[in-house]
């Protein structure tokens, strides 16, 4: 039986390496680091060595030993000693939990990149904790989450602004107009304004800030993640700019949309 896999995905964690780094320091694809350590393919030679190579740990003992185990059983190997008793994942999971802890709350963040593959992920710990964190010295204590935007339907915040979301649990805390990074089955990742139609709150109104883009509804049944929007985080110097033809081409926007408000209203 080969531990390869196994034992990739092990001491990739251990050096704490995303499997897009570790694809990077074995230059090759990060989509074979994910076959290799789910077992869909068996590493190459020359990968094999070069993974040996890199954590200075021998072929026999990266094919056929359970290093994992032998770093609980406190055994001599990889690293110069496998003596720790809890596994990277687990030390990071308790870190990420332990909101009562005088440590600022860790955000982990989800690149345009993971935004494909988050609606799948959001609730599976193996996906969550392959995300990089960070922290922000002015959040109080809670649940965050960062979010990577594309697009101009939320302008004037440009495309590729990074918004820091707070976990909102009841649909009762969402206040109309506010900002939120709204995550659903039908639409994935996006971040709208949101209003609550009703008091039994079945649709959401999503609004872009950007006129030229009509609002839409989404069931709330639909909706499996909400968090409210607390920090912007963009690049200097990347706020745009609104010329003259795009101001007029808002405005006549904006009167076609009163129009058809006040035919509706009469």
């Amino acid at each position: 039986m080969s531990y390869a896999g196994k034992n990739l995905k092990y001491i990739r964690k251990q050096r704490e390496w995303t499997q897009e780094e570790m694809a990077n320091q074995l230059q090759i694809k990060r989509s074979l680091v994910g076959a290799y350590e789910e077992e869909r393919a068996e590493p190459r030679l020359e990968v094999q060595e070069a993974i040996c190579a890199l954590f200075n740990i021998s072929l026999e003992d990266f094919l056929f030993k359970d290093l994992a185990s032998l770093a609980a059983e406190g055994e001599e190997g990889f690293g110069g000693s496998f003596s720790t008793n809890s596994s990277y994942l687990e030390r990071r999971r308790s870190l990420k939990s332990d909101k009562s802890s005088a440590s600022m709350s860790i955000v982990s963040f989800v690149p345009v990149k993971a935004a494909a593959g988050y609606l799948a992920g959001y609730a599976d710990p193996e996906f969550l904790d392959e995300l990089n964190t960070f922290t922000l010295p002015m959040l109080a204590p809670g649940d965050y989450r960062a979010f990577e935007i594309i697009g101009d339907s939320m302008l004037p915040t440009p495309s590729g602004s990074v918004i820091v979301g707070e976990k909102v649990d009841n649909l009762k805390e969402v206040k109309n107009s506010n900002t939120y990074i709204v995550v659903s089955n039908s639409d994935g990742v996006v971040y709208k304004r949101v209003i609550t139609n009703d008091d039994s709150k079945e649709k959401l109104t999503l609004l872009s800030d950007n006129p030229l883009y009509e609002p839409y509804q989404v069931n709330t049944q639909d909706v499996v993640e909400l968090w409210k929007a607390v920090y912007i985080i963009n690049k200097a110097g990347s706020q745009p700019m609104w010329n003259v033809d795009q101001l007029a081409g808002v405005v006549n926007s904006l009167q076609d949309q009163i129009t058809s408000l006040k035919r509706k209203l009469n």
